[in-house]
């Protein structure tokens, strides 16, 4: 990969240039070189003797999403039209092959022809018919080598539809993966709900029990049973997200929310590894699908300058035709209706008022516009794996206080109520205590899905695995 800085990008471009101007056909693509930083942030510590799983999802250790994502990368209509479209590049390509080799026509042909004056003078000829048959080769001579070059283009951008492949194929599985998390965290803010609500139950019980033996005022249980009210008024909403993340993951799989159900994904089914297998920054360029797609494009452009730049020297072709020609059918197969002819010729631009040179500094100005969105991509994957390295190392601290946070919670909850149930405290106090409580259960759930979320953001961002065998 290319050195990503500005005195980089001056040296990539001076040097193509020089290779243009010693070059008929343009320059010759020479992939950036690697990265040489060894790290993406100071803190970062790289294990390379982890291995990689070949399905990047593996890692999480979910049956259940790896069926899932199976079945969408089987059936999701975007990796249909990814296909359909990586099809048409490899066709044009194999069509662009074509222009190394001589092309053979057969041409037949009947006709009716009288000459006039302008053609013979004073001679005079009677009308006749003619009848003829026969191959025709023509060949042009690449010594330009606008036609390899062309080649070379299309070869590229096939290439970079491969890659937009792997990258479809990968935000796939990821947006599975998301989706499936979504699907788990509302799941869980769910079951935590239903066990609030018993919790309120149980309150607005204990204080009418308490209301029924005096102990507690009207005050009281009608506080209790807002409580319960408020919190009942927290299902539909959470109701609600779990049905959008089913919805999305049925789109995913190719299919409508009517015909396909999501699995009832768990939070606590997901492993969260302690380690991952971190690529370095000079393998990164190597796996992530939108930097080779980027390289791809940078190389279809460079190849387009050599075409441009082929386009102003002599394009020379030969033609050579063999048929047989007679003014009757029947006499057409014998040999004396045999003919044949050579020819060549030579196009060479003389004045087209800059055209042509113009296009040549186009395609060299789009060569450089394609340098410089590789150089962007590469930068914006290292700041990828940089902010998910940072999110996770923030999660692990959060997910540790959340912890603490629901047993301190929890712990409060229960002395609050013996203290209730005593006639040591107020009603209020018990209901502070359970919303403490509640808080704390919900920020949990919270920081174990930012984590998952985080996890699967690390792995994406680090060009995660998904086999071509299941594209």
């Amino acid at each position: 990969m290319r050195r990503l800085n500005n005195h980089s990008t001056r040296w990539c471009v001076g040097a193509l240039a020089a290779a243009l101007a010693g070059c008929v056909a343009g320059p010759n693509f020479v992939a950036p070189p690697a990265p040489t930083a060894s790290s993406y942030t100071a803190d970062t510590t790289i294990d390379a003797t982890l291995p990689e799983p070949d399905r990047w999802w593996a890692l999480l250790n979910s049956p259940r999403l790896d069926s899932a994502i199976r079945e969408a990368l089987a059936a999701n209509r975007s990796l249909d039209g990814a296909r359909a479209t990586l099809a048409e590049a490899q066709a044009v390509s194999a069509a662009s092959e074509a222009g190394r080799y001589p092309q053979v026509d057969l041409d037949a042909g009947v006709g009716r022809q009288k000459y006039g004056a302008a053609f013979l003078g004073p001679e005079h000829l009677p009308p006749f018919t003619y009848f003829s048959i026969g191959p025709a080769v023509t060949y042009a001579f690449d010594f330009a080598g606008g036609v390899r070059r062309t080649i070379e283009q299309q070869r590229a951008m096939t290439d970079y539809q491969r890659h937009e492949l792997d990258a479809a194929a990968l935000s796939v599985s990821g947006n599975v993966a998301m989706q499936a998390v979504a699907a788990a965290t509302a799941r869980a803010q769910l079951d935590n709900l239903e066990a609030l609500l018993a919790d309120d139950r149980s309150d607005l019980k204990l204080v009418q029990d308490s209301f029924t033996d005096g102990a507690a005022t009207r005050v009281d249980v009608l506080n209790a049973q807002s409580q319960l009210a408020n919190d009942q008024t927290l299902l539909p909403p959470l109701r609600r997200d779990l049905s959008v993340a089913s919805h999305a993951l049925a789109l995913l799989a190719g299919s409508t929310p009517a015909q396909w159900t999501a699995p009832d994904f768990k939070l606590d089914e997901f492993e969260l590894p302690a380690h991952l297998p971190l690529t370095l920054p000079s393998e990164l360029v190597h796996r992530r699908p939108d930097i080779l797609a980027a390289e791809a494009q940078l190389h279809a452009a460079t190849a387009a300058v050599g075409v441009a730049s082929a386009n102003l020297y002599p394009q020379v072709s030969l033609t050579a035709t063999a048929s047989l020609q007679a003014n009757t059918l029947r006499t057409l197969f014998d040999a004396s209706s045999a003919a044949g002819g050579l020819a060549g010729s030579l196009t060479q631009p003389l004045f087209d008022h800059g055209a042509l040179r113009a296009r040549q500094q186009a395609a060299v100005d789009a060569m450089q516009v394609s340098l410089a969105s590789y150089e962007q991509v590469v930068l914006s994957s290292f700041a990828q794996v940089a902010d998910a390295l940072e999110d996770l190392e923030h999660d692990r601290e959060l997910l540790a206080s959340e912890q603490g946070a629901v047993a301190i919670a929890a712990e409060n909850l229960a002395l609050t109520r013996e203290s209730y149930s005593a006639g040591n405290s107020g009603v209020l106090q018990v209901l502070e205590a359970q919303r403490q409580n509640q808080q704390a259960r919900i920020g949990l759930v919270h920081a174990q899905s930012q984590r998952l979320q985080d996890t699967v953001q690390l792995l994406l961002a680090l060009g995660g695995s998904v086999p071509r065998s299941m594209q």
